[in-house]
């Protein structure tokens, strides 16, 4: 398979060229229901219904199930929505500092539209219809839901309910058992523990233990074993804290490189394939690069082809600047 590329197609329509059993590692972001005109006739992201858009993505995840490899994993990031009321409330898209007037042509957001049960102000659940409808109609293995934690989540002047400051990252896989580096991710503890979760407890010089008593013989059991904490850190948690990441040359908020390192790091070895068939600015394909994986993208938009190449192109220390 031709690898470190970038396509700009619909991506069921590469996928369907590509081998089974071919890809080690997916890691993408569908564009979210409602949120964007992309203008073009095969997006994603506007279909009249919640359930429409999530038919479409089962469409597309059938491809990625049948070219992943069975010990492979998928890591697919989603948000959510509210449903609204009356006409369209945002003028040509979302708003953007640089498109005053909007970017996209305007557009009736679905959400505005009338439901058989979804009212205004009901949060929608995309992120659990799409993960629940992978598990039953593609037989996936849900192995976790990760919240993606912003600390620097956008301000709201919603009153009457939280702000919302959090994704969900969902792991997929393909089989039971699959390849995962624990150790690759593990996150650094805030106090030395041991092997089972615990603080250290000091015992007194001479104290003795009663072998007939149960609590006392398991600590017996484990007196001779390696008490230290893992050197490496403890197991890699489910809610993870990233900051979102503005790109100069993006119009979008784009993901912190942090986010795809960590799914890519436990999902691969270096060489393995990494694919994202939502491209978008190409920060996964930039970090499966810099960790020495093959990558491959798929981009349905040809404004952003110009800026995943530039970026691929750029060093790591023109990437911070």
């Amino acid at each position: 398979m031709k690898t470190n590329v970038i396509y700009n197609k619909d991506c069921i329509e590469q996928m369907k060229k590509m081998e089974d059993n071919s890809i080690q590692c997916v890691v993408t972001s569908p564009p979210y229901w409602g949120l964007r005109d992309y203008g073009h006739a095969k997006q994603i992201g506007l279909e009249e219904t919640p359930e429409k858009y999530v038919d479409d993505l089962v469409k597309v995840f059938s491809e990625v199930k049948r070219i992943l490899k069975d010990d492979g994993t998928i890591w697919l990031n989603l948000g959510d929505t509210y449903y609204s009321k009356g006409s369209a409330s945002r003028y040509k898209g979302y708003p953007d500092p640089k498109y005053l007037k909007g970017r996209n042509g305007e557009f009736k957001e679905p959400q505005t539209r009338p439901h058989k049960f979804l009212k205004a102000k009901d949060l929608v659940g995309i992120p659990w219809r799409v993960a629940f409808a992978l598990q039953e109609k593609l037989r996936l293995y849900l192995r976790q839901a990760i919240i993606w934690h912003k600390p620097n989540a956008m301000p709201s002047s919603v009153k009457d309910r939280p702000v919302t400051n959090y994704e969900f990252i969902f792991l997929l896989s393909k089989s039971e058992k699959y390849y995962y580096n624990n150790n690759a991710i593990k996150e650094p503890y805030d106090k030395p523990l041991n092997r089972w979760g615990g603080y250290y407890k000091k015992r007194a010089k001479n104290e003795k233990i009663d072998p007939n008593n149960k609590a006392n013989a398991n600590s017996l059991a484990r007196a001779g074993r390696d008490m230290r904490p893992d050197k490496n850190g403890r197991n890699c948690r489910a809610v993870w804290s990233f900051n979102t990441h503005p790109y100069p040359e993006a119009h979008f908020a784009v993901f912190p490189e942090e986010l795809p390192e960590r799914c890519i790091k436990a999902g691969t070895r270096e060489g393995d394939i990494v694919l994202d068939i939502f491209a978008g600015s190409g920060t996964t394909l930039w970090v499966a690069k810099k960790l020495n994986r093959r990558f491959v993208g798929i981009e349905l938009s040809s404004e952003y082809i110009p800026l995943i190449n530039k970026r691929l192109n750029q060093t790591t220390e023109e990437q911070k600047r």
